[in-house]
């Protein structure tokens, strides 16, 4: 079998399955959700095997510390998987709920009611916790869906959905509604793209030369999980030991994450006490620093911050930082280099606090606190499908009421228009 007619037919067999699940009740989807975070459970051993294979590769590849972070599986994070899935179990369901209800003079009562989307696909790279994350937030919405992870994490990745779909089919649910394409080869998701008679929305994660290609070839609406060039503001007047441990926490604690600050904006009245201390303790957890002309005068022996540097999103031990003279300059640096996925500002003023709020055009923004909260979880939706930075049909991470639409129904007694 060629591998566009083996995409075809998971995509086939995943709308056949879509009809069954849509109709299924919330015991059902949730007595599933709870066997399969039993299967991750009962199968670390074999997970962290077979995720080695894949971790070896990485360290052959000459991937950065953080990145082989992003793949890694061990115990604790086979434990997050699980938890994950008992969480979204444990949510409301949003299916078949009546948003709106209204009466008109003909009598008909016209309402709002969600279902869901129907046939999902999932491109994405690294993260092995986004096959188990993707599959739970899509059976709980009741929608199928079909996931292509990268090559990196390919090992880790079948291991997973080859869990989740026997758990599955054994809970009851239809064979088909979790479909995996093992080919790692990029012509399976210019296949993938194209068949909008069987898949309902792409959900790209990745790179932006990825991202780029599915959104320009595809014939299905595409949810973008794009770059993440987070920033965090310093403000006149902030309080700066809360400054410092927000944006270390941004920074440091997972750098190889879309929601780590990449960028440090400083206001020019506060730069001098506030960056000598926050960059030594940068520089002493491993962090290279690359900042304007501004900061180099103010703290000695760092990189030169260039152009190209406020665009890139590092996903590493690395941040450019600049002095601003204002907030109205940091806005337009956000606006100019930013992604519009999570940007944070420390202040201890109402008034510039809810300026940032409502200038700010990003999925996120956040008055102080750190960037690294971006999260479905965090943000108690149990999981994410991926962090959308558009603005249609969902933007910031997508949870459980993102995987649905709405359709109208309506109830007479006999009208008819006249």
């Amino acid at each position: 079998m060629n591998i566009k007619t083996m995409v075809i037919e998971k995509a086939k067999n995943a709308k056949k399955a879509s009809r069954i699940l849509a109709g299924m009740s919330t015991s059902a989807k949730n007595k599933a959700l709870s066997a399969m975070a039993d299967g991750l459970i009962n199968a670390k051993d074999k997970l962290k095997k077979e995720n080695e294979k894949d971790i070896a590769y990485a360290k052959e590849a000459g991937l950065s510390s953080a990145l082989i972070d992003r793949l890694l599986l061990n115990d604790k994070r086979i434990d997050g998987m699980a938890g994950g899935l008992r969480e979204i179990a444990a949510l409301p369901d949003p299916v078949g709920e009546v948003t709106h209800i209204w009466q008109r003079p003909s009598g008909i009562r016209v309402g709002k009611i969600r279902v869901p989307l129907g046939v999902i696909g999932i491109i994405y790279e690294s993260r092995p916790n986004v096959t188990a994350d993707a599959v739970g937030l899509s059976i709980k919405s009741g929608n199928s869906i079909i996931l292509r992870g990268g090559s990196e994490a390919i090992n880790s990745n079948i291991a997973i959905a080859d869990i989740l779909i026997k758990s599955a089919i054994e809970a009851g649910l239809p064979e088909g509604c979790i479909q995996f394409i093992e080919i790692t080869d990029r012509q399976a998701i210019q296949d993938m793209i194209k068949l909008d008679q069987y898949i309902d929305l792409i959900v790209a994660r990745g790179g932006h030369e990825l991202i780029k290609a599915i959104t320009e070839g595809s014939t299905i609406p595409v949810a973008k999980h794009s770059a993440g060039v987070c920033h965090t503001y310093v403000d006149i007047g902030a309080d700066l030991k809360m400054a410092e441990d927000i944006c270390f926490n941004a920074k440091v604690q997972r750098p190889g994450v879309c929601n780590a600050m990449e960028t440090l904006l400083v206001h020019k009245d506060v730069a001098e006490a506030f960056l000598p201390d926050m960059i030594k303790r940068f520089l002493d957890a491993g962090v290279e620093i690359r900042g304007c002309q501004k900061t180099k005068k103010i703290v000695a022996n760092i990189a030169d911050a260039t152009e190209e540097d406020w665009f890139t999103e590092y996903l590493d031990l690395i941040l450019s930082v600049k002095v601003v003279n204002d907030i109205d300059e940091a806005i337009d640096h956000i606006e100019t280099y930013g992604s519009h996925h999570s940007d944070a500002i420390v202040t201890k003023d109402y008034e510039r606090a809810n300026r940032f709020l409502n200038e700010v055009d990003s999925a996120a923004v956040y008055v102080n606190a750190s960037t690294r909260f971006t999260d479905g979880n965090e943000f108690g939706l149990g999981a994410e499908l991926g962090i959308s930075t558009q603005k249609l049909h969902s933007r910031g991470p997508m949870g459980l009421e993102d995987l649905t639409s709405q359709k109208y129904i309506i109830y007479g007694n006999g009208q008819i228009r006249h």
